[in-house]
């Protein structure tokens, strides 16, 4: 079975299993995704020192005021949000998961490792790479089933653990790839994953974008990859914020709130499917992480991003309230073109528009977005051919 890296997604976390016909995304398969580069455009404008009139004697102008510093230099200069007490915030859904599971569930700390045997797996070719980790196609010596193995770069034991727990809890489910083993060079002892699917329940995936969705084409199979940036979730448990690729960041990272919860993946799965739809990958094109945030204001507009603010009593360095500045909100209709206006339905912008909400409590939960109007065809067609057999 070919199994290739996915442009976009409409995968999360947990639920998401369902497919929309026609199926708007492209089938080429492609391990990397290139993004435009970031373009600007400057006009000049001269005047003309004669002129056939004469004009009224100018007022003295006042000075003009010093330039923003650019953004490499702000990002030593702005500090982090504050967080007022008194708004804390909760996932809506599966909150208490984790409150109710025995500890050793979610304690991956104490999880003693089950080393496989190297030998039982053999390197085909190299298919691509992240921060943490290279990824190859491989064969299982066994039965000769082709896998993926997951070698992890030199990281800490902790970080290696939560994933491999992570892995272990998730098996079996819609999806998600399957941990299938989990073995170390006897020399190096970097322990490497071999992956092919397994499920979410009780966990934060916290780095959903293109690259973590592999799709069968043939099959329509979808499959949500990379968990090691995944997390249990505790209610009131601060995270960290530096967490999910740029461009799929959710605001709550942004802006420094840190008991987010499970709605930063449905925020990233928004980016994604706005990218599909729009033709606009990716949606969000920030330069860095404070870049990003005031592209999110140019089109969430800054009005509903302030009532956020507020709400969970989060003040701004001021450096970065003026890099934001204010903007109105920019309707969905602004980006469809005419090769996009077969993708972006009625439907669809509904969808993203849920998806797409600075107050994460505002997001559908993943079950809530499976219910979406959008999905009714693959609904529709699912039930015929449950009729038809």
């Amino acid at each position: 079975m070919a199994i290739r890296p996915f442009q976009s997604t409409s995968s999360l976390h947990t639920f998401f299993s369902l497919f929309r016909t026609p199926n708007p995304f492209s089938s080429a398969a492609t391990t990397t995704t290139n993004f435009p580069p970031p373009y600007s455009i400057l006009r000049r404008f001269t005047l003309s020192s004669s002129t056939s009139f004469s004009r009224p004697p100018r007022r003295p102008q006042p000075p003009p005021l010093p330039p923003l510093p650019p953004s490499d230099t702000l990002a030593h200069k702005i500090g982090k949000a504050i967080r007022l007490p008194g708004a804390a915030s909760k996932a809506r859904v599966y909150a208490d998961i984790n409150v109710v599971r025995p500890k050793e569930y979610w304690d991956y700390e104490s999880l003693a490792v089950q080393w496989g045997d190297q030998d039982d797996y053999q390197v085909v070719r190299k298919v691509g790479r992240g921060k943490y980790s290279e990824v190859f196609e491989g064969v299982h010596c066994t039965d000769n089933e082709k896998c993926v193995i997951k070698i992890l770069k030199p990281v800490k034991k902790k970080k290696i653990k939560r994933e491999i727990k992570i892995l272990q809890n998730l098996c079996g489910g819609p999806n998600i790839v399957k941990l299938l083993d989990i073995v170390r060079d006897p020399q190096s002892k970097t322990p490497s994953l071999a992956l092919d699917y397994c499920h979410s329940q009780g966990i934060m995936h916290r780095d959903v974008k293109p690259h973590n969705v592999m799709i069968d084409h043939g099959q329509r199979k979808l499959r949500l990859i990379d968990w090691g940036l995944a997390e249990f979730y505790h209610p009131g448990k601060e995270y960290n914020v530096r967490v999910a690729s740029r461009y799929f960041k959710g605001p709550e990272l942004l802006v420094d709130l840190q008991d987010y919860d499970y709605s930063l993946d449905l925020w990233s799965l928004g980016c994604m499917f706005a990218g599909i739809i729009f033709r606009k990958e990716p949606f969000f094109y920030g330069q860095d992480n404070y870049d990003q945030l005031v592209k999110i204001a140019k089109v969430l507009g800054t009005d509903e991003l302030y009532a956020y603010l507020n709400k969970y009593r989060i003040e701004l360095d001021p450096q970065l309230s003026v890099l934001v500045g204010r903007h109105g909100r920019k309707p969905w209709t602004k980006f469809i073109g005419a090769d996009t206006r077969h993708l972006a339905v009625p439907e669809a912008i509904d969808f993203v528009d849920k998806l797409l909400r600075y107050d994460h409590e505002e997001r559908p939960t993943a079950k809530e977005a499976m219910a979406h109007p959008y999905f009714n065809p693959v609904r529709s067609a699912e039930s015929s051919k449950t009729h038809t057999h």
